[in-house]
């Protein structure tokens, strides 16, 4: 490395460490002074007016009510806004967003007016939101907020990267933490673009400078489980954690990203990845850095990396680290981590914020480490608390990070924001609630003995905060219990899909076992071709999406009998394969491989094939007709509903053949797509419910479904025959050009198509709100159908 950026390098991590010895030297005088404990008091005794109220009858009657994590995160907001409360609850949380977040001052009216604005908004989609279709954070959701500001391409762009992120994440790690924290610096570097934009902004120029703040805030937040999780966590040994760290320390030095190099073991594919996804990253925000900020930002990167590392690799086997060891780090990384978010938009500089984050961000950290003390024990990471909690009874002169964290709150109160109530009101509030939350969390006597074991030097003070935790009321944050929800969210998604997967599978298998077809009568007389080609067909790797879709609702949502439903799997898997045996053939699409194989007519010959395909839609009405533990009127209204739907399929066939060479319009493809790919969906949902004899208005749901789902099937299949890869669809690539298909894509182009797709997917997640069932399958199957490479 080039010893002269390596002394630069150096320059600057020592002059930020000099700022921030000189910031802990002074809160250290602070606290040896014990000025901040009768200050806070005077405090909290005036903020106490708001948050302890007289014991009624009402009070009592509605105190259980008052438990966010109790009432779940859409009751408890209802229940704020029936009990007037919402809006001191958002003003609360918005306020303390801009102050942590953005480094604000509350009382600038610039900022004030923007929280207000903030608070409304907010609110009308919190009180609208309960007749919203669509989960906040859901796919369908994020894409819907996009749309509203013209950036679906970004977004689109996103979640596919989200996606991979997810698959990429290694066991040992949190990965709903990970997805949870890199849309949660995304969400901040939004934030800082949008206050940082023009008010008199043109709709294009919003729009461009939002794409990029997407992208950039992606690229910045995959640091945090590709750099510092990763490093965290005991994926990695020893040895790669230094070589892996070295490159990235080498990067931030140089500007450049080192070569990989050879990398063995078990992890050599996903430091692969991580290096091409961290390399694709660095040089997109690289190349979105203006030059005069640009060395800012490398700048603040390293002194957050190095403040990182410095307390990664301590020891808490070593008993000699001083209380500058232990704090500097802290002061550096908590508050350079949200310097960048800044600094990754080229932002002009801005002093204020510069110092007031800097300040600031202590006492985040001491906050969180608060929190995590007991994870962080296990883990053996030495932070204040854990450091504080092994040695306090040797170490005499180690300062109390409790007692600190209130220094912090008071210096930053009356020193830092100049005694501004409202920042006074918003940090009490944080800090209480905070308390509150890791005495819930914890327990009543878990929680006391630790207060035991920080007990400040001042009694009193002590007395007053215990008797405001258990008292204290109004205190909570939407941050929190966002994240929380978030969080269960993502556990929850990442469960359901490992299920949707498994079922998938399971129920594939069985499938498969069913549909080989015996071959009729004395075989020793005569061959049976056709018998032998139909199987050679259904041997072929199929999804067996169709059928799936029929087990899992006819069986789990519709309670009928497993058995009992078989031939109607095998007639619908039947009808699948002969649409794909026509669909092959040399007048249609003329297609030479299908799930990885030769096609029917390559194998055997046109004749054959087509004989094959009109036996198979035959041996599929034979089968509906052998459902024989169902009322027969039942059965002939499915068998008459199935013909309909096949007659339906033909004539999109004939649509898709007639198109060839012309140019159709969208509302063309949109119906041909519905009659080719829609309609068997909508079959797969409505005959299980037909046997069922579910409601109309049920079946017009699912119909509704099928048809946005089918399309978005097509869609990705367009998509896929354009960027497809050959060994992973089993099938050839560029087909649709060859033959001169209207495609989606040949219409709307490839970013057209995304987009359709998506508006399809979100249609099809939203109209499944109207469905009285357990609808999780059916939105992982959507899932699959959008994020799927085959």
């Amino acid at each position: 490395m080039n010893e002269k950026l390596q002394k630069n390098a150096d320059a600057c991590y020592q002059l930020a460490e000099q700022k921030a010895a000189y910031y802990f030297a002074s809160l250290s005088e602070q606290l040896a002074q014990r000025t901040y404990a009768p200050v806070l008091i005077k405090d909290i005794q005036s903020w106490k007016q708001n948050h302890i109220q007289p014991i009624s009858l009402l009070s009592l009657f509605s105190r259980g009510k008052r438990d966010s994590d109790s009432k779940g995160y859409h009751n408890y907001i209802q229940w704020l806004d029936y009990t007037g409360k919402l809006d001191n609850y958002l003003d609360r949380s918005i306020s303390y967003i801009y102050m942590r977040d953005l480094g604000k001052a509350l009382n600038s009216p610039d900022t004030q007016i923007r929280v207000r604005h903030e608070v409304e908004s907010l609110k009308n989609h919190l009180t609208h939101s309960a007749g919203d279709k669509t989960e906040t954070f859901s796919m369908a959701w994020l894409y819907r907020q996009a749309q509203k500001e013209s950036v679906e391409p970004a977004m689109i762009w996103v979640m596919d990267k989200l996606k991979t992120v997810s698959s990429n994440i290694p066991k040992g790690m949190d990965a709903a933490e990970a997805k949870r924290k890199l849309i949660k610096i995304m969400a901040g570097v939004i934030m800082h673009v949008n206050e940082e934009m023009a008010a008199d902004s043109t709709p294009e120029e919003r729009t461009q400078k939002l794409d990029e703040a997407i992208r950039l805030g992606y690229c910045y937040g995959l640091t945090y489980p590709f750099i510092d999780d990763l490093l965290d966590a005991n994926v990695l040994t020893e040895k790669e954690k230094k070589r892996f760290a070295e490159l990235i320390r080498t990067t931030l030095i140089t500007g450049a990203v080192p070569e990989l190099g050879e990398w063995t073991g078990e992890n050599a594919g996903l430091i692969r990845y991580i290096h091409s996804e961290l390399r694709d990253a660095f040089e997109y925000m690289k190349a979105n850095q203006r030059p005069e900020t640009r060395r800012k930002f490398f700048e603040q990167s390293y002194v957050f990396f190095y403040a990182q590392e410095v307390d990664r690799t301590k020891d808490l086997s070593n008993a000699n680290y001083s209380n500058e060891e232990l704090y500097i780090p802290v002061i550096l990384k908590s508050s350079y981590s949200r310097l960048i978010s800044r600094s990754v938009i080229s932002a002009p500089e801005d002093e204020g914020f510069d110092n007031r984050t800097f300040l600031y961000g202590i006492y985040n950290q001491l906050a969180d480490d608060f929190a995590d003390m007991f994870d962080d024990m296990d883990e053996g990471r030495v932070t204040p608390y854990t450091y504080y909690i092994k040695y306090h009874e040797q170490r005499l002169d180690l300062i109390n990070p409790f007692e600190l964290y209130w220094t912090v709150i008071s210096n930053l109160i009356h020193n830092v924001y100049h005694s501004d109530s409202k920042t006074c009101e918003v940090i009490l509030d944080r800090a209480i609630n905070g308390l509150k939350r890791f005495k819930k969390r914890m327990g009543t006597k878990q929680y006391n003995e630790v207060m035991r074991l920080f007990a400040t030097e001042n009694p009193k003070f002590d007395d007053v905060v215990q008797r405001m935790v258990r008292k204290a009321d109004d205190v909570d944050f939407f941050d929190k219990l966002l994240r929380d929800h978030m969080v269960t969210n993502l556990k929850n998604e990442r469960k359901e899909q490992e299920d949707f997967l498994e079922t998938i599978e399971s129920v594939r298998n069985q499938i498969n076992s069913l549909l080989n077809i015996p071959t009729i009568g004395n075989v020793s007389l005569m061959q049976e071709p056709i018998i032998d080609a139909a199987n050679y067909s259904l041997e072929g790797d199929g999804k067996r999406l169709r059928p799936i879709m029929t087990w899992v609702m006819g069986v789990n949502e519709y309670g009928l009998n497993k058995s009992a439903i078989v031939p109607l799997l095998k007639s619908l898997e039947y009808m699948h394969t002969a649409s794909l045996i026509f669909d092959d053939l040399p007048s249609q699409d003329d297609a030479s491989t299908r799930r990885g194989r030769p096609t029917l007519h390559q194998v055997y010959d046109i004749a054959m094939a087509e004989l094959t395909g009109l036996y198979l839609t035959q041996k599929a009405i034979e089968e509906q007709a052998s459902l024989d533990q169902f009322d027969p009127k039942t059965v002939l209204s499915l068998i008459q509903y199935s013909s309909k739907i096949t007659g339906d399929m033909c004539r999109g066939q004939a649509m898709d053949l007639d198109s060839k060479g012309k140019q159709l319009t969208l509302e063309q493809l949109n119906v041909m797509c519905f009659y080719k790919t829609g309609i068997a969906f909508e079959a797969s949902l409505i005959m299980p419910a037909i046997l069922a004899d579910a409601k109309e208005s049920e079946m017009e749901a699912l119909k509704t479904f099928a048809r946005h789902a089918g399309i978005a099937f097509q869609i990705k299949d367009d998509l896929l025959d354009v960027e497809g890869d050959l060994t992973v669809l089993g099938k050839p690539i560029g087909k649709d050009a060859e033959n001169n298909n209207t495609t989606f894509v040949s219409v709307l182009g490839v970013t057209g198509a995304q987009k359709a797709m998506w508006e399809h997917y979100c249609y099809a997640m939203e109209v499944l709100q109207e469905i009285p069932r357990n609808i999780t399958f059916l939105k992982h199957l959507l899932n699959y159908i959008v994020n799927r490479d085959h």
